[in-house]
């Protein structure tokens, strides 16, 4: 094989890195870990896979399952699933007791609804768990180049990687378990890695392989290759790696530099060659998943409080009834010649009545089984379906650029989308869009950049809107002089601080052309900058763009520029800026950077060489990078970009002229949600760059612990007294409409918490941009430093955690706020058991948390500590592999299929196109789905007890005789037709608000979390209700009908008549009660209400046409009984009248005394006031919001504050 990969100019990445991948170029044998004890039994044999087959070795397959069930445990375990249900195993027994001769009814009649509920929830479990297995197989199969034998690579699938094989990843692939890396497409061994999937950092990690391994680049260099790999066990940690590889009669340590993780991606280098070090389940991103989970919402698992009652209330009456057909059995019987007690069953024998007793238990247990319907479940599977396709098929949460909709991957939780408290979300990928646009920047203290940031056209849009609705509420209190006079009238200034301060400079964004950039402002572009006064710093401005930076170009056939290869999104935003701006990044070599510049007079582009002579590297903890370079005329100068934290304290006395202006423009920009960086540089003689440049030398070639703290110190040396050029203000491109959902969703009093791979300085201003944070809110870091021992670690976490408590306590200012920020390592020990609730507290008591630099794993333990601690619902919401085990882990899971893969698609309960939409699928569907679920299981209860317990007075009415006072068909029919579309009508389609009133009131969302339709209040309200309406539907008929006429001769009611009568008013209750319970008709609703009672009629004159062997006591009861009798109507509209009564005296009271937010705004759509008058309707729109700290909404709110002190000021000094 030619040596034509390794092409790349050449290029020895380890003369120019001094920080994050060089190693001593000086081996030392001696020089490997010291591995003993528990955890570092992994031994791997490089190149002979088959010898980890075997015993006691033995390594997993690189097969990876994240099913719940397979081939042989579904059934056993699906049904386990299913009998969690406490109703279930009622419904079970029941069955089981069906069977018995005692049953009052088939056991077909039993048994079959159980069975096709049961079916139906496993056949739901298996589709789902069906497309994880899909997905699976889709990973599972994908193809990578592995060492076959004697120097031949040929493709294998994921699966069949075994531990200790040598593969060969090319780029843009994804790598196929953790890997040693051995060699590179790089002379020296780099290669470029993304771990979006892992970490979800967008920036590319450097990776580095040992240096006697370099020369393995060929095929056939593998034919004789051996070596012993000796390192710790599999673990879920990201970020360390501890272990030896012998090779070569040598043993050199290995640290995470020279480690591939599996699901990350190789970047910017043509190939590399691995060894295989973990496989399958062993390896770190699958440590760090969690079982699939079965997810249950919170108002099912009340259901089943709600069955244990009903259960008490059942055993208690058929206790009862069995009690008093004994005591019937025992002195009654025997009077009973006419029943032949002498030669009777079991069942009616006087001598043994307990036993009867017994047996008449069985049958009252099944007689009264109505109070427990099974019908109630196949209804709530129905309307859940029914919900997730009204969800699957939202227009409104359609994206039209991938074309993907809304995905209720399981319709088991859709009510608990209304109970959401906090809400867990990933940054990248699901916030932002990994796209970084160069929009603003300050130099020599002019500001440049006319555009407006995402963050400032949401608000300001918001706040002209404020000022239109309020007038800044100067029109209600104006502010006067001393004359009394309004100084507000025909005053320039007033509308003078409101152009300045409120109206955007840009009132419509243009069409973005250019990835990466999206500056406007004409002083800058086609060389217009070289009229300035400052045009010499605007010169070395935009050459610290174009040459601070460790990217490489590659040429672009299509369009004859360039693209850039950069370790990061900034970097390339950084290069197309300056391309942009006359100088372009064009050639890299090993020793040297050219530009292509375009700004001078003559017109044509020069290009000029930078030889460059050191590169510090950026890394999280230097928070900054500097490039040593000497131009043409052999001037060597250092160019520094980094944090303004940083870079501000390194200026000179002399450098700090525009210092003032500078950070003012940083505060600008931060506020308006952009990523900064402040960019400097020094002069260096050569003399003094000679001598710095050899302890440079010393410090790289040292060998051991304290190599990077004599690095940092010589970096020191170099990078102080610097003199400040300016600042740039990049935006990281949030995902459309992200700012306006955060805000929304924040009024709708949800908590948002962002969990991050990311460094902290990535996650801090993602936290303005998304207006998590904002200027003024005070930052609460928790921190560590690597110099603490483990326990005084956790003593200092223990008082930063204590000391931020008591100051949040201690704290009067009614409009502060307090944003938590905390890194992954310091939350490993806040995670502890003996801290993790006072971190819990704290961050419940701050307005937003942001967790960055946390691994997977951690991102499970914070939700689940979240869900667990505060006992409320949790919604996770993630697009990366990264993410599945926090998707699993909270009460709900929301996927977004976004760039990353499908992973936490896959994992997930919900899955939606983009961030923006999550605010529809909690404020709408969550809202109406919780609603609809909680009206519609409170009114089965309602109308199942109203209707059992007539039952029961009947059989004792009749001497516990176990007479049903109803035909059979009428109680099949009861729950399967005359009832079931209504109560399906109000679950699927129900609305108290639209879906417009919704998002306009969002404070709507809270009647959920706060279980306003579902609490114990209204349950047992909604039982009485049933308690009262058998009463009056048993008692009015009884006492009616048992003295009146019935008949036009003068004969009374049978007891066919009267069941027939009372039946009638039951299903006349309960449709007009269900249709006084809904707020939103439409043809359907009325269909399925009047519709069922219709069908009552139609159903009684069928059956009654039918022969008497069929019917039997109903054969014509309509036509010659019932309908020619008044009092049969009569009865029927007096008991449903006085069965409706209470709840029409409650609604009304409440309306008009205790009314719920949805009542007024019923009431202002029906009188159309919102029409009528729109300044009231925006007011009560304005006032429908939770109070909280986050949102745009808030920063608007404290800009309008800001600015009313600024007028106040003004005019108390006029």
């Amino acid at each position: 094989m030619p040596r034509a990969g390794r092409t790349r100019g050449k290029l020895r990445w380890s003369n120019l890195y001094s920080f994050s991948c060089l190693r001593p170029n000086v081996l030392d044998s001696e020089s490997g870990h010291p591995l003993h004890g528990p955890g570092f039994s992994r031994v791997v044999h490089c190149n002979q896979p088959r010898l980890h087959r075997k015993k006691p070795l033995n390594y997993p397959s690189n097969y990876i399952s994240t099913t719940k069930y397979n081939v042989i445990t579904f059934l056993p375990k699906a049904i386990f699933e299913q009998f969690r249900r406490v109703a279930n195993v009622y419904f079970l027994l029941a069955a089981i007791l069906s069977l018995t001769p005692v049953a009052p009814f088939s056991a077909v009649s039993m048994i079959a609804p159980l069975a096709f509920v049961v079916g139906l929830s496993m056949a739901k479990e298996a589709l789902e768990d069906w497309r994880r297995f899909i997905q699976d197989m889709k990973v599972n199969s994908r193809k990578v180049s592995i060492h076959k034998g004697n120097g031949e690579f040929g493709y294998k699938t994921w699966q069949k990687i075994r531990v200790g094989d040598v593969v060969k990843v090319e780029k843009d692939q994804f790598f196929p378990a953790d890997l040693l890396l051995l060699s590179s497409s790089y002379d020296d061994g780099i290669c470029y890695v993304e771990t979006m999937n892992l970490d979800g950092e967008t920036n590319l990690k450097v990776k580095r392989s040992l240096e006697v391994t370099f020369p393995l680049d060929e095929a056939g260099d593998f034919m004789d290759f051996t070596g012993t790999i000796r390192c710790e066990d599999p673990n879920p940690d990201l970020y360390t790696f501890v272990g030896n590889f012998e090779y070569e009669r040598q043993i050199f340590a290995l640290d995470p530099t020279q480690i591939l993780l599996r699901d990350s991606k190789l970047r910017n280098t043509a190939y590399v060659y691995g060894v295989v070090i973990y496989t399958g389940h062993d390896s770190k991103v699958m440590q760090n998943s969690t079982k699939s989970p079965s997810k249950r919402s919170r108002v099912e698992k009340k259901m089943d409080y709600i069955i244990y009652i009903l259960f008490t209330l059942l055993v208690l009456i058929s206790s009862i009834s069995s009690i008093g057909f004994a005591v019937r059995i025992k002195y009654d019987m025997p009077k009973w010649w006419y029943m032949q007690p002498e030669n009777t069953t079991n069942l009616y024998d006087p001598k043994r009545p307990a036993l009867s007793g017994i047996f008449h238990l069985v049958t009252a247990l099944i007689l009264y089984g109505y109070l427990i319907p099974i019908s109630l479940y196949v209804s709530i599977e129905v309307v859940k379906v029914l919900q997730a396709m009204f969800i699957n098929h939202d227009i409104q949460m359609y994206d039209e650029e991938s074309g993907k909709p809304a995905q209720a991957r399981t319709s088991n939780l859709n009510e608990e989308l209304g109970q959401v408290d906090t809400i867990l979300s990933d940054k990248t990928g699901t916030l932002t869009c990994n796209q970084m646009d160069f929009l603003k920047c300050s130099i020599a203290g002019v500001p440049y950049g006319m555009g407006s940031s995402e963050v400032e056209l949401a608000a300001a849009k918001l706040m002209a809107m404020d000022l239109h609705g309020q007038k800044l509420e100067i029109s209600d209190s104006p502010i006067q002089n001393k004359s009394g006079h309004d100084m507000r009238e025909n005053d320039p200034r007033v509308s003078e601080i409101e152009m300045a301060d409120v109206t955007p400079k840009v009132e419509k964004a243009l069409k973005q052309k250019i990835k990466g950039f999206n500056f406007e402002d004409d002083r800058l572009m086609n060389g217009n900058w070289s009229k300035a006064p400052n045009a010499d710093v605007i010169l070395l401005f935009l050459r610290i763009l174009a040459l601070c930076h460790t990217a490489i170009p590659e040429p672009n056939e299509e369009t004859g520029g360039f693209n850039y290869e950069a370790e990061s999104p900034d970097e390339g935003a950084f290069l197309v800026s300056a391309r942009e701006f006359g100088f372009e990044f064009c050639k890299r070599t090993q020793s040297s950077v050219v530009i292509r510049e375009r700004h001078t007079s003559s017109g044509h582009p020069i290009e000029r060489e930078f030889k460059i002579l050191n590169l510090l590297e950026f890394s999280s903890k230097r928070k900054r990078m500097s490039v040593i370079v000497q131009d043409e005329s052999g001037q060597i100068l250092l160019l520094c970009k980094g944090a303004d934290s940083i870079i501000l304290e390194r200026l000179s006395k002399h450098g700090r002229v525009y210092e003032e202006e500078t950070i003012r423009h940083l505060n600008e920009y931060g506020e308006a949600g952009l990523r900064t960086l402040v960019l400097a540089y020094r002069k260096i003689e050569e003399s003094e760059y000679s001598v710095w440049n050899d302890e440079f030398l010393k410090a790289k070639t040292t060998i051991g612990p304290e190599r990077e703290a004599l690095l940092e110190r010589v970096a020191d040396l170099m990078e102080k007294d610097l003199i400040l050029v300016g600042a740039t203000a990049v935006e990281d491109k949030l995902q459309k409409g992200v700012p306006e959902c955060i805000d929304k969703l924040a009024q709708a009093g949800l908590k948002l918490w962002v969990l991050t791979g990311d460094k902290l300085e990535t996650a801090i201003n993602i936290g303005f941009a998304c207006s998590l944070l904002r200027q003024g809110m005070k930052q609460i870091l928790i921190t560590t430093t690597n110099t603490d021992a483990n326990k005084g670690m956790k003593e200092n976490i223990l008082l930063q955690i204590t000391n931020a408590s008591q100051m949040i306590k201690l704290e009067k200012d009614p409009h502060a706020a307090f944003a938590l920020i905390i890194d992954g390592k310091t939350l490993s020990y806040a995670l502890e058991d003996d801290l993790k609730l006072k971190f819990l507290g704290l961050a419940v008591d701050c307005a937003s948390v942001i967790c960055c630099r946390v691994s997977p794993k951690q991102k499970a333990d914070v939700t689940k500590l979240v869900k667990q601690g505060t006992g409320k619902t949790t919604l996770a919401i993630g697009d990366g592999a990264n993410d599945v085990g926090m998707i699993q882990a909270a009460d709900i899971g929301v996927g977004i299929s976004g760039v990353e893969g499908m992973q936490a698609v896959m994992a997930s309960d919900f899955s939606i196109a983009q961030f923006r939409f999550l605010e529809r699928l909690l404020v709408v569907h969550g809202h109406w789905c919780y609603k609809r679920i909680a009206q519609m299981i409170c009114y089965f209860f309602y109308k199942n007890i109203a209707f059992g317990l007539t039952l029961f007075y009947f059989e004792a009415y009749t001497g516990f005789s176990g007479q049903s006072v109803y035909d059979d068909w009428y109680m099949l029919l009861f729950n399967v037709i005359l009832t079931s579309l209504p109560v399906i009508s109000l679950g699927a389609f129900e609305q108290d608000v639209s879906s417009e009133v919704c998002l306009q009131f969002p404070a709507l969302y809270q009647q959920g979390p706060k279980n306003l339709f579902f609490d114990w209040y209204r349950i047992f309200g909604w039982m009485a209700n049933g308690l009262y309406t058998s009463l009056i539907v048993f008692f009015l008929n009884i006492n009616i009908l048992n003295v009146e006429a019935f008949r036009a001769e003068g004969q009374t009611a049978d007891m066919a008549s009267a069941g027939t009568t009372m039946f009638t008013c039951i299903v006349w209750a309960v449709n007009c009660q269900i249709a006084l319970i809904m707020s939103h008709f439409t043809w359907i609703q009325h269909l399925f209400v009047w519709g069922s009672i219709v069908t009552w009629y139609i159903f009684l004159f069928l059956y009654g046409l039918s022969s008497p062997i069929f019917s039997g006591n109903a054969y014509r009861i309509l036509i010659e009984a019932l309908a020619p009798s008044p009092m049969y109507w009569i009865v029927t509209l007096l008991v449903t009248i006085i069965c409706i009564i209470p709840y029409l005296t409650h609604i009304s009271f409440q309306r008009s005394f205790n009314p719920l937010d949805h009542h007024i705004i019923q009431e202002i759509k029906y009188y159309k006031k919102d029409v009528e008058d729109h300044h009231m309707w925006t007011r009560e729109s304005s006032k429908a919001r939770q109070e909280t700290k986050i949102g745009f909404t808030v920063r608007v709110e404290a800009k309008i504050r800001q600015l009313r002190g600024k007028l106040h000021k003004r005019y108390s000094n006029t």
